[in-house]
């Protein structure tokens, strides 16, 4: 009489075999029943295969969308400057590259760094804000200090031998993060005014003196709007939004008229610069930056082919770099750069409208408002449609702390769209029946059970 298997009946009997406990089809293969690999197959340790998964986890289209879009902006921003900047670094250096290559170190910084923001879960962000706050404006007291430097009338750079840096930029991302914070901590309190903008006050108002005291009024009226922004995404209520609208509106004039050059530039611009005597002085930055782009008609003169920039532009590859785009690249180039900052907006949007965290919608309005905000501000400057601020066109204009910053703080709107609750229902190929089949492996596994026995039930 034949031997029976130790682990149950034979196949002959039963019709099939027994596998820990599960039935296997009959014309099994011995190769299928005990999971032995093909002859030359190559084993996979499980651990490692999870590990690396989980590291190259799909994200977002979301978190895509904003990626991509940041990215090529700052591709492109890199190719207008190389465009608007060639002339002059030749004249004064006799290196066309010079800025673009010092544009393109400073993207090489900044990816990573935003990349690396991107890791960092939201409530180290929310555990950290007071502090990044705190190390800006640190850095910002260095301006007046020796290390400081007065470009253009206003005194808001440090420089270090040959490393300069404005650090108000990082001002705006920790006041980003400072708002989101007491938001988040005065989240049952909003009803409360003095609960909710005291503390705010407190924090914004040093940061903006300091701005103001070196007289950077362009900077603080960034600031203003990434903290209006905030707190309107935040559930501040409107008509204590309003009341701080109101006095901004009032005080705005008096501090003005505290710079004799920001007066008459404001003034220049009321009056359309029609009068003759300013044309050589106040008028004609935004006089060329008007014909730049009218001379650019739909399809632009060409990349590299500006007029403007052979100095008859100041500031071609910073706050006027939007005129350049507009002659090389025409009304078509234009649109397609307002096109990606609405694409980006409406990403960041999606990112507050999905999650349930007061700190990430707060954090996620302030920066949308700051990036989006200065954006407009600058086209605006540009057409005309404002005065002369001095506001660089975010991710596009020339300058290493802007743009470093800038990525920075699309970083941390990268980290909140990592952790959107309906992040999973967003990917494809991901849906509910792979959600009830993964649930019911992890649960009860895979084999069917029969009814049970009396015994089985004791």
């Amino acid at each position: 009489m034949a031997d029976l298997p130790a682990n149950g009946p034979s196949a002959a009997t039963t019709g099939g075999s027994v596998r820990g406990g599960r039935p296997v089809e009959p014309g099994s293969t011995a190769r299928q029943r005990t999971a032995e690999p093909a002859p030359g197959a190559r084993r996979r340790p499980a651990g490692a295969v999870v590990a690396v998964k989980n590291v190259f986890v799909a994200e977002s289209a979301t978190f895509y969308t904003i990626l991509g879009v940041t990215l090529f902006l700052v591709v492109f921003g890199v190719v207008m400057v190389l465009s608007s900047s060639s002339v002059e670094q030749y004249a004064a250096t006799h290196d066309f590259f010079g800025a673009a290559s010092r544009q393109g170190l400073y993207a090489v910084l900044g990816v990573p760094l935003m990349l690396i923001a991107s890791r960092v879960p939201s409530r180290a962000w929310r555990k950290w804000a007071m502090g990044v706050l705190g190390a800006a404006l640190l850095l910002q007291l260095l301006v007046y200090t020796p290390l400081g430097v007065n470009i253009q009338g206003n005194r808001n750079w440090i420089r270090i031998g040959s490393f300069s840096a404005q650090p108000s930029e990082a001002v705006k991302l920790g006041l980003a993060l400072a708002v989101g914070a007491i938001m988040y901590v005065k989240r049952e309190k909003l009803d409360n005014w003095k609960e909710l903008f005291l503390p705010i006050g407190i924090a914004i108002v040093l940061p903006l003196g300091l701005v103001l005291l070196g007289g950077d009024q362009g900077t603080a009226m960034i600031m203003l709007i990434l903290v209006l922004g905030a707190l309107y995404v935040g559930g501040a209520r409107a008509k204590h939004l309003l009341v701080v609208v109101g006095t901004i509106a009032v005080v705005l004039p008096f501090v003005t008229m505290t710079s004799a050059s920001r007066s008459y530039r404001i003034n220049a611009w009321l009056s359309g610069c029609t009068d003759s005597n300013q044309y050589q002085d106040l008028c004609w930055q935004p006089v060329h930056g008007m014909w730049a782009l009218a001379s650019g008609g739909v399809f632009g003169v060409g990349l590299g082919n500006s007029k403007a920039k052979w100095s008859w532009l100041p500031e071609a590859d910073n706050d006027y770099i939007f005129a350049i785009i507009g002659e090389e690249l025409g009304l078509i180039g234009a649109v397609v750069v307002l096109a990606l900052f609405v694409v980006l907006a409406i990403s960041m949007i999606k990112v507050i409208r999905q999650s349930r965290d007061p700190f990430v919608k707060t954090v996620t309005g302030g920066i949308l408002a700051w990036i989006i905000g200065q954006a407009l501000v600058n086209i605006a400057v540009v057409l005309g449609l404002l005065p002369v601020l001095g506001v660089p066109l975010p991710l596009i204009s020339a300058g290493g702390s802007a743009l470093i910053m800038t990525l920075v703080g699309i970083g941390v709107v990268l980290s909140f769209a990592r952790d959107l609750p309906g992040k999973r229902s967003e990917d494809p190929g991901i849906d509910s029946r792979t959600t009830l089949h993964s649930g019911a492996r992890s649960g009860a596994g895979a084999t069917p059970r029969g009814p049970r026995t009396k015994g089985a039930q004791r």
